[in-house]
């Protein structure tokens, strides 16, 4: 999702500044690492107590999006590259440069029509086996460390499944 997010959505091209919201999780740590290989200048936007995680997030810059000052201090950017919903979303148009895109996996934000000089694309990824592989190869050769919330043995599977569901943890590792 993370990679379509980039490769597909944003329209990215080399030299552009992008702003990925949400960077320090599995979709924002993949549009990170597109972005970078495709040639970007690359925010990561992660929260205040995400901070410590920046050098494994890959990105040229990292900033607190929920710190008022650091928010403030965002220059303008090529693109957004969304994957938050509510207020910080709605927070972010402004931050694109007229031409701009706003390219989201969390549908449109509000306000979205007080920006018309922004290219706001709602988008849902695809299956796609070269970007799982692609993936994969990045995160076996250490390019890409996605922050795993639980190990479960692969018999626990349906448990850990149902946890996941409730939410509040990162992604799953099931261990064969």
């Amino acid at each position: 999702t993370g990679c379509q997010l980039i490769s597909v959505a944003s329209g990215l091209q080399s030299g552009r500044t992008v702003l990925v919201s949400g960077a320090a999780g599995a979709v924002g740590r993949c549009a990170v690492y597109m972005a970078k290989v495709s040639g970007a200048h690359v925010i990561a936007g992660v929260r205040r107590f995400q901070l410590d995680q920046a050098d494994s997030i890959g990105a040229d810059e990292t900033i607190a999006l929920d710190d008022p000052a650091a928010f403030a201090t965002i220059p303008q950017v090529d693109i957004v590259a969304n994957t938050l919903r509510g207020r910080t979303a709605t927070d972010l148009l402004a931050k694109v440069k007229d031409g701009g895109t706003f390219a989201s996996v969390t549908g449109e934000p509000n306000g979205a029509k007080d920006y018309p000089n922004v290219r706001v694309v709602p988008f849902r990824s695809k299956q796609d086996r070269a970007g799982i592989a692609f993936i994969a190869d990045a995160v076996n050769s250490g390019k890409v460390t996605i922050p795993i919330g639980r190990r479960e043995e692969l018999e626990n599977a349906g448990p850990a499944q149902a946890a996941f569901t409730k939410g509040g943890m990162g992604k799953v590792l099931l261990i064969p």
